[in-house]
């Protein structure tokens, strides 16, 4: 059995006792979370459901840490001007390990 849900804007294909990398939410480590934006859910019997039957879905995970990406080193440069900007950026996460899909 497989969800699609959607958190920070991005759409994750989770399955009980996946890890996935989301957008910062916020939450101490091992406290429970619930994604309640789920776009659809295949179950076992190979069934797909969707709309607003899978908005009835839900999906419970737990949170296993907090931390922020790689940094990511953009350079922005003109030739003839002698002008260079370096900036740096590192993106905040949480690591989810899913352990329920409720239909």
């Amino acid at each position: 059995m497989y969800a699609v849900i959607q958190t920070g804007g991005k759409q994750y294909r989770v399955a009980p006792g996946d890890t996935i990398r989301i957008e910062r939410v916020d939450g101490k480590v091992g406290e429970k979370v619930n994604f309640g934006s789920v776009l659809a859910v295949h179950t076992d019997d190979k069934k797909m459901v969707l709309g607003a039957d899978a908005g009835k879905a839900s999906v419970s995970g737990k949170i296993v840490s907090q931390g922020r990406g790689k940094k990511l080193t953009v350079l922005k440069f003109k030739k003839g001007n002698q002008y260079k900007i370096s900036r740096g950026h590192r993106q905040n996460y949480t690591a989810v390990q899913v352990s329920d899909i409720k239909l």
